[in-house]
């Protein structure tokens, strides 16, 4: 797919950024990813950190003429520069934190001369992609190198964030939102026509993933969007040995149970996240159960005995007469007197 004296390059973005609020150009995402694939994930990034994108390299890499890619990438950081993006529920940890806006990049160097590009992220978008420790999503840059349109991008972003169960289902009313199509596509014809069909046929044709689709209704209306995607076989022939022999866990969750349990729009980590805690309440509540059985059970033994005992006591005083007991030779009141003290200890114990 991409030009064989390119490096590899992987892309890692935060799950969190993946189904950020965003839209931009085509040259626009292509500069981001670019720089993004530069970005050491494990490292913690710095403000001051530069990323240089040079015209040559970015025509290889995604198949342009190199005649107008300079004044084209000078054209999209331009843009790129005033662009900006809405991160929801962006800090696990601080719930009440509903969303950060930030902008994509804080600077932009142009060097003529050498046909490059000098870019610095901003501020508050670096967390999400340097320093990641979970919650993220990452693929290969040349399984996106020649996708046509943004929205095959973004749909195969998120899409990579569920390939251990190659299935999700999204909300319409989401993805809109989360595309900037808010106002766009009112009917779901002109969506499937204009967005989705072809990002659909983008990952097909120029990734390494095939995607089918199907709708969900509520009621009368088309709500959902449910997509099954698979790994494309190698060009050998060879099938890749089976991953899926031993069923991966995310937060000691199975993935089928989160895939199952998931709502339109969480992560998988999300999911799993609110699936423990749901079973961790669940636990509690049998167990208050459990032990309110237990407190009723020994409440009704000690009435029991207690009742027991009192029948007896009115049987000893009403001077119950029979013949004596043949072997201990206790009288009726006797052994009733013996029976209300064996009663009475058991209740106790």
């Amino acid at each position: 797919m991409t030009n064989k004296k390119l490096p590899a390059c992987t892309v890692y973005k935060s799950n969190a950024l993946i189904g950020a609020r965003y839209r931009l150009g085509m040259n626009e995402m292509r500069l981001i990813l670019s720089c993004i694939g530069q970005v050491n994930s494990t490292e913690e990034l710095m403000v001051t950190t530069k990323f240089e994108v040079s015209a040559k390299e970015f025509a290889m890499r995604f198949n342009l003429p190199e005649e107008s890619t300079y004044s084209d990438l000078k054209d999209a950081a331009k843009t790129l520069f005033s662009r900006s993006l809405t991160i929801y529920n962006p800090d696990p940890d601080e719930p009440g934190l509903n969303k950060i806006e930030t902008r994509w990049i804080s600077s932009i160097a142009y060097i003529p001369a050498q046909g490059r590009l000098v870019l610095r992220f901003a501020l508050d978008i670096l967390p999400y992609l340097g320093g990641l420790k979970g919650r993220f999503t990452g693929y290969e840059l040349e399984h996106i190198t020649n996708m046509k349109s943004t929205y095959g991008i973004r749909l195969y972003e998120l899409l990579m964030q569920w390939r251990s169960t190659g299935r999700r289902e999204i909300a319409i009313d989401w993805l809109k939102e989360q595309f900037e199509l808010d106002n766009d596509y009112d009917r779901i014809f002109d969506l499937k026509k204009r967005v989705i069909d072809p990002a659909v046929k983008d990952i097909n044709n120029h990734s390494n993933y095939n995607v089918n689709w199907v709708q969900r209704k509520t009621g009368r209306a088309v709500t959902h969007l449910t997509f099954f995607f698979s790994e494309k076989q190698p060009e050998n022939g060879k099938p890749k040995r089976d991953q899926a022999q031993k069923e991966k866990h995310i937060f000691g969750v199975p993935v089928s149970e989160i895939e199952k349990n998931a709502r339109p729009g969480e992560t998988s980590e999300q999911a799993a996240a609110r699936i423990n805690k749901a079973k961790k309440e669940k636990a509690n509540n049998q167990s208050k159960t459990a032990v309110q059985q237990e407190t009723e059970k020994v409440a009704e033994g000690e009435v029991g005995a207690i009742k027991t005992a009192g029948s007896l006591i009115l049987a000893a005083l009403e001077g119950l007469e029979v013949e004596a007991d043949a072997v201990t030779g206790d009288s009726a009141k006797d052994r009733a007197f013996k029976e209300i003290r064996d009663v009475v200890g058991k209740g106790k114990g």
